[in-house]
């Protein structure tokens, strides 16, 4: 139960600081995406049913606030999160390279997404411009960012194991 509260609480300060603070701090409008972040991160350390779990819920939230249809988003942090998940046994918490390239390139797949349902769809073609003046200044952002959040969400997540640990113990005993 601890964990579920402490990913929730994380989840709902990610997204309202991507939407305040960091809308406030954008460059050119573009900000980081702190759920995809914490979507992936999730997603590799603790697996793919959980990854999956902190996506739709982290979608959710975007869908509630900002989608037309709404699931879109829902579907698409769940992906990520689930596909995170494959790299659960390839994940060690001193390597930060992992989680720096699966972090990218999650960013990089929702931007992709984002591009092909909502604008090439619409008959907008302009891949080279959202390529060059959106997915890469939002995946350079996203990575400065990820590189301080990581290490916020690696040491929460170490918590939580070792409490459920010591709680196990008491219990098994």
């Amino acid at each position: 139960m601890r964990r579920k509260i402490s990913v929730a609480l994380m989840i709902v300060i990610c997204f309202f600081l991507q939407t305040t603070l960091f809308k406030s701090l954008s460059f050119s409008s573009i900000s980081p995406n702190l759920l995809i972040i914490v979507t992936a991160s999730f997603g590799f350390m603790r697996g793919q049913k959980e990854g999956m779990f902190i996506g739709f819920f982290s979608g959710l939230l975007v869908d509630a606030f900002f989608a037309n249809v709404f699931g879109f988003y829902a579907l698409l942090y769940m992906y990520v999160g689930w596909v995170n998940g494959f790299f659960k046994k390839h994940f060690f918490p001193d390597d930060i390279a992992l989680p720096m390239l699966l972090i990218s390139g999650s960013d990089f797949f929702y931007n992709i997404t984002i591009y092909f349902f909502r604008f090439l769809f619409r008959s907008r073609f302009s891949f080279g411009f959202y390529l060059l003046h959106i997915i890469i200044p939002e995946l350079v952002y996203t990575l400065l960012i990820s590189i301080l959040l990581y290490f916020v969400i690696l040491k929460i997540n170490q918590k939580l194991e070792e409490i459920e640990k010591r709680s196990a113990g008491k219990f098994g005993s």
